[in-house]
């Protein structure tokens, strides 16, 4: 092989060998973690109820007849060997329950209106526990809590866009990104954006993905109708593409200048 050839190879070949090496996208989460190292997380954390929830609220104590009252929405219900009242597992799945009104307000028997937008749900189970007590009710009663409609949207780069529903109301920005089938290959690991409804107005939360600080994040937990957005890169590129690009086409007019003159020569 002739010298232009040759040079004309050898640049080609550093050209794709550095092409390759370009890291396009930077895939790994929480990457300033460190190996052994404990980081705490709130164990107590609840979800808060909006408006539109709709809430699962099953009333019991020892004495049956007097919770059946506050069970409207039950269907059939049991009486257990303890005393308690539980709602059939197979009526429990299509009942509508409380619906949360647009005054934050629930419409629960006998007690009337009980404003539970933006309690914690067992702020919700104490009211109404409070008020079964002091309105002389029942002394010792149980109340049990349920969403039936959790569920957040998750949209832009990932490869599931959608509105996903959880069992319960306990879910992390972690796991709702990789139910929505994880990032795709457009999208910004540090551009993140949860946009949350409180108290009739909406605030966004930018998070990064590779930073640890993401478990400090008011949003690590999502709460009923966040949305998340993973921002794509679209065509503005951002700094370390940018320079692969510039490096990468610089090189390539070099060696092609380079492979110009030793054809002349």
């Amino acid at each position: 092989m002739n010298k232009p050839k040759l040079w004309a190879s050898l640049s080609l070949l550093a050209v794709l060998l550095l092409t390759s090496c370009a890291s396009r996208k930077n895939f790994v989460y929480l990457q300033d973690m460190q190996m052994g190292e404990k980081y705490p997380y709130d164990v107590g954390y609840e979800a808060v109820v909006h408006r539109d929830d709709r809430l699962s609220i099953t009333v019991s104590c020892k004495n049956p007849e007097l919770a059946i009252p506050f069970n409207i929405y039950g269907g059939t219900f049991h009486v257990g060997a303890d005393g308690n009242v539980t709602a059939d597992a197979a009526t429990r799945v299509n009942e509508k329950g409380y619906r949360v009104d647009v005054e934050g307000n629930i419409d629960f028997p006998i007690l009337g209106k009980l404003h539970v937008e933006g309690l914690k749900v067992s702020e919700v189970t104490n009211l109404i526990k409070t008020r079964l007590i002091e309105g002389d009710y029942m002394k010792d009663p149980l109340v049990s809590i349920e969403f039936l409609n959790f569920k957040y949207t998750v949209l832009g780069a990932v490869a599931n866009n959608g509105t996903f529903s959880v069992d319960g109301d306990r879910v992390t920005l972690l796991e709702a990104i990789a139910k929505a089938g994880d990032l795709d290959a457009k999208a910004r690991t540090n551009r993140v954006a949860v946009i949350r409804e409180s108290n009739g107005e909406r605030q966004m939360f930018m998070h990064d993905l590779r930073s640890k600080d993401l478990f400090d994040s008011p949003c690590f937990y999502l709460q009923q109708n966040d949305i998340v957005y993973v921002e794509p890169k679209y065509r503005k590129k951002d700094n370390e593409e940018r320079g692969w690009q510039i490096g990468t086409t610089m090189l390539s007019a070099v060696t092609a200048a380079c492979s110009i003159i030793w054809a002349t020569k």
